[in-house]
C-alpha cells in the first residue's frame, strides 16, 4: 500500500509541476522574449522484489526550455540591420525631401540670380535692374545658409541620437554582465537552468543588436561574452566595459565613440560599428551628409570664385575695376589633438576648375608637410622654406601654412574640408550691398578705328581680357598698325606694347608665340593676345590702317561683362565638367538615388526578419492551443493519480480493520 500511495505521490507532484509550467506559459505568452517551457519527467528508480522489478513512480527530470540558439542568433544579425537601415532611411529622407524640394532647392534661386544678370546684361544702366540683382543675390545666399543649416542641424541630431544609443548600449551591457552573474550562482546544476533569468538575458541581447552589430559565445558557468566590431568585449563574465561618446581628434564637431578598458580611453573608428541604429547613423553621416554639405559648399564656392573672377574683369558706372561680388568661405581646418606645434593652417578655393571632390589631411614627417587626398591617397609635398608664411596650390585650393609661437613637430596632423563651409559662408559683400553701381556690368576696354579713318573693311570683332589683365604693365591707350610692304606676304600689326610677346591663334586652334617688340604677321579669323587682353579682328585691313584700343571710361551703356557673367549659368566651372545645375542635380541624384536604395534594401530585410522571427517563435513562442490540450492532459493526469492514492487509502483501512 505503501508503495502505491508514493507512486501515486510522485504522479501527484509530477502533474502539478506540469499544470504550473503550463500555466506559467499561458500567462507569458505574450510577454517579449518568453521561451517555452515544459515538463520532462522520468521513470522513479525501481525496486526488486525478487521476483521482478517494481516501479516506484515518476519524477520530473527539468523543466526544459524550448531555445534555438542558432535561430536566435539569425535573429539578433536580421535585427541589427533592420535597425542600422531603419535608421539610416529616417535621416535621408529628410536630405532627399530639402533637396528635391521644387520650392525649398537650390535649382529656383540659381535660376531667379541668372535672371537677375540677364536682365541687368539687357538694361545695365537701370538702377532698378542692378537692385534686382542684388536682391536676388541676397535670396541665393540665404537659400545656400538655410540649406546649410539643415544640413548642420540634422548632423547636430544625429550626434545627439548616437550619443542618446552609446548610453544605452552601456546600460544593456551592465545588466546583461549582472544577469551574467546571477545565472553563474543559480544555474550551475547542469539540468536545472533559471530559465527565465535566460530569457531576460537574452531579450536584453537582442534589444542590445537593434543599436550595435554583436558576436555572442557561450562561455564556462551559462555566462555570454558580447562583442562588437572587430572583437572589442562589451561583456565578458559578470564584467561591462564602457563606450563614450567624445569629440574626434580630426574633427571636433563630429562626435565619435571611444571604448574604456583598464583605465585606457582608444577611439573606435566608424566601421567598428556596422550594423544597429549606431551603425546606420554612422554610416548616413560618413556617406550621404558630409559629402552633400561639402557638394553642397562646391557648388556655392565655385559659383562665387568664378563670378568673382568674371566680376572683376570688368567695370562698375564709375570705370572702376570690379570686386568682389560674393564672399567665399575659407576651408575647414581641424588640428589633430595630438599636435604639439601651432601654425596657422588655412585652405582657400582659388581655381574651381581644378577643384576636387575630396578632403584632404596633412602631416608634418619632419621635414616636409605632405597633403593627402583622401578620395585616391595622392600626395603632394609642401617644403617648409622658412618664410614667415608660405603656400602652395594643390588641386586649386591654395594652402598656406604660417610659423606659429609653437614649432611643428614630426607626426603633428591636420584635416582639411575645402569646401564644407562653402554654403554657410556664401553671401553678398558689403561692397556691393553698400553702392549697387559698384557692379562691374561693362568690359573695361574698347576698341576703335583711329578718326582718320581706315581704308580696309577690317574690324574688331571680339575684345575681352583675361586673369593676366589685372596684373599686366599694358599701358593705354594703344595703338595697332597695319602693313603690307610685300603683296605675297601677310600683313603685319605692329605696335604691342614694350616688352611684351604676343600669342596668335589661327582658325585651325594652332597658336604662335611672337617675341616682344616684333611685328606680329596677321590673317584672317586669327586671334590675338597679349597682356590679358584678347582680340580678333574681321575683313580684310589695309596698309596705314590702325585700331585703337583704350580704357571704357563712359560705361553706363556696356553690358559686355554682364553677359559674360551670365554666360556663367552654362559654363563648365565646376572641375572643368559640371555646370552649376549639373553639379547641384549630381548631388540631388546621389541622394535620390541612395534613399531609393536604402528604403528598398529596409523593405527586404524587414520581410527577413519577420521570416526569421517567425522560424524563431515556432520553436520558443506559446501556442495558447497546445498548451490548454497541456492543461487538460495535466488535471487527467493529477486525477487519475489522486485516484491511485484514494485506492491505496482505502486498501490501507482494509488491513486495519482485518487486524481489529
Amino acid at each position: 500500500m505503501a508503495n502505491l500511495l508514493s507512486i501515486g505521490k510522485s504522479g501527484l507532484l509530477a502533474a502539478q509541476v506540469g499544470l504550473a509550467t503550463t500555466g506559467h506559459n499561458i500567462a507569458n505568452a505574450n510577454v517579449a522574449g518568453y521561451s517555452r517551457q515544459s515538463v520532462v519527467q522520468q521513470a522513479g528508480q525501481a525496486q526488486s522484489l525478487g521476483n521482478g522489478f517494481v516501479g516506484s513512480g515518476t519524477e520530473v527530470a527539468q523543466v526544459k526550455r524550448y531555445y534555438d540558439s542558432f535561430l536566435a542568433s539569425q535573429v539578433r544579425s536580421a535585427q541589427s540591420t533592420s535597425s542600422s537601415l531603419t535608421a539610416y532611411t529616417a535621416q535621408i529622407s529628410q536630405v532627399d525631401n530639402m533637396l528635391a524640394d521644387p520650392t525649398a532647392g537650390l535649382s529656383p534661386s540659381l535660376q531667379n540670380f541668372f535672371s537677375g544678370v540677364q536682365d541687368l546684361a539687357a538694361n545695365p544702366a537701370l538702377s532698378a535692374s542692378r537692385q534686382a540683382l542684388v536682391s536676388s543675390g541676397e535670396s541665393l545666399a540665404a537659400r545656400f545658409t538655410s540649406l546649410s543649416a539643415r544640413l548642420s542641424d540634422i548632423g547636430n541630431g544625429v550626434n545627439a541620437q548616437i550619443a542618446t544609443d552609446v548610453d544605452a548600449i552601456n546600460a544593456y551591457s551592465t545588466q546583461i554582465a549582472k544577469l551574467n552573474d546571477a545565472i553563474g550562482i543559480i544555474g550551475s546544476d547542469g539540468n536545472n537552468q533559471p530559465n527565465d533569468l535566460l530569457d531576460q538575458r537574452d531579450l536584453l541581447v537582442t534589444e542590445l543588436s537593434k543599436f550595435v552589430k554583436t558576436t555572442v559565445v557561450a562561455g564556462s558557468n551559462n555566462s555570454l561574452t558580447v562583442s562588437i566590431g572587430s572583437g572589442q568585449p562589451l561583456v565578458v563574465g559578470k564584467q561591462s566595459f564602457q563606450l563614450n561618446m567624445t569629440s574626434s581628434p580630426a574633427d571636433q564637431i563630429k562626435g565619435t565613440i571611444s571604448y574604456a578598458s583598464s583605465g585606457n580611453v582608444t577611439v573606435l573608428p566608424d566601421s567598428t560599428f556596422t550594423g544597429g541604429e549606431v551603425g546606420g547613423l554612422l554610416d548616413f553621416r560618413s556617406t550621404v551628409l558630409e559629402r552633400t554639405q561639402s557638394s553642397l559648399g562646391r557648388v556655392a564656392i565655385s559659383l562665387a570664385s568664378a563670378f568673382n573672377a568674371q566680376h572683376k574683369l570688368g567695370v562698375d558706372l564709375s570705370g572702376n575695376p570690379g570686386g568682389d561680388f560674393f564672399t567665399v568661405a575659407k576651408g575647414d581646418v581641424t588640428a589633430g589633438s595630438a599636435n604639439v606645434g601651432n601654425p596657422v593652417v588655412a585652405a582657400v578655393v582659388t581655381d574651381p576648375s581644378q577643384l576636387k571632390e575630396s578632403d584632404y589631411s596633412m602631416q608634418y614627417d619632419g621635414s616636409d608637410f605632405v597633403v593627402t587626398r583622401l578620395s585616391d591617397g595622392n600626395a603632394t609635398k609642401i617644403t617648409p622654406d622658412g618664410q614667415a608664411s608660405q603656400s602652395q596650390v594643390i588641386d586649386g585650393v591654395t594652402f598656406t601654412i604660417t610659423p606659429g609661437t609653437k614649432a611643428t613637430e614630426a607626426g603633428d596632423s591636420y584635416t582639411i574640408k575645402p569646401t564644407l563651409n562653402g554654403a554657410s559662408g556664401f553671401g553678398v559683400t558689403q561692397a556691393i550691398l553698400a553702392d549697387r553701381s559698384t557692379i562691374a556690368a561693362a568690359a573695361p576696354l574698347i576698341a576703335s578705328a583711329t578718326s582718320n579713318g581706315n581704308i580696309g573693311n577690317a574690324k574688331i570683332s571680339e575684345l575681352g581680357v583675361g586673369s593676366a589683365y589685372l596684373t599686366s604693365s599694358v599701358t593705354l591707350p594703344l595703338t595697332l598698325t597695319y602693313a603690307r610692304a610685300d603683296p605675297t606676304l601677310p600683313g603685319e600689326f605692329s605696335g604691342f606694347p614694350a616688352g611684351q610677346s604676343v600669342t596668335v591663334t589661327n582658325s585651325a586652334g594652332e597658336a604662335t608665340l611672337y617675341a616682344a617688340d616684333t611685328a606680329v604677321p596677321y590673317s584672317a579669323g586669327d586671334k590675338i593676345s597679349f597682356g590679358g587682353i584678347n582680340l580678333a579682328l574681321s575683313g580684310t585691313p589695309a596698309t596705314g590702317d590702325t585700331f585703337e584700343i583704350k580704357k571704357n571710361v563712359g560705361a553706363v551703356g556696356d553690358s559686355r561683362n554682364a553677359a559674360l557673367l551670365a554666360g556663367l549659368q552654362s559654363n563648365t566651372v565646376i572641375g572643368g565638367k559640371e555646370t552649376l545645375q549639373d553639379s547641384y542635380a549630381a548631388i540631388v541624384s546621389f541622394v535620390g538615388n541612395k534613399t531609393r536604395e536604402v528604403q528598398i534594401s529596409s523593405a527586404a530585410n524587414a520581410s527577413l526578419l519577420e521570416q526569421v522571427t517567425k522560424s524563431q517563435q515556432a520553436v520558443s513562442g506559446v501556442n495558447l492551443d497546445e498548451e490548454a490540450a497541456n492543461l487538460l492532459q495535466y488535471q487527467q493526469a493529477y486525477q487519475a493519480a489522486g485516484k491511485a492514492m484514494q485506492i491505496a487509502s482505502t486498501l490501507f483501512d482494509v488491513l486495519l480493520t482485518l487486524g481489529r
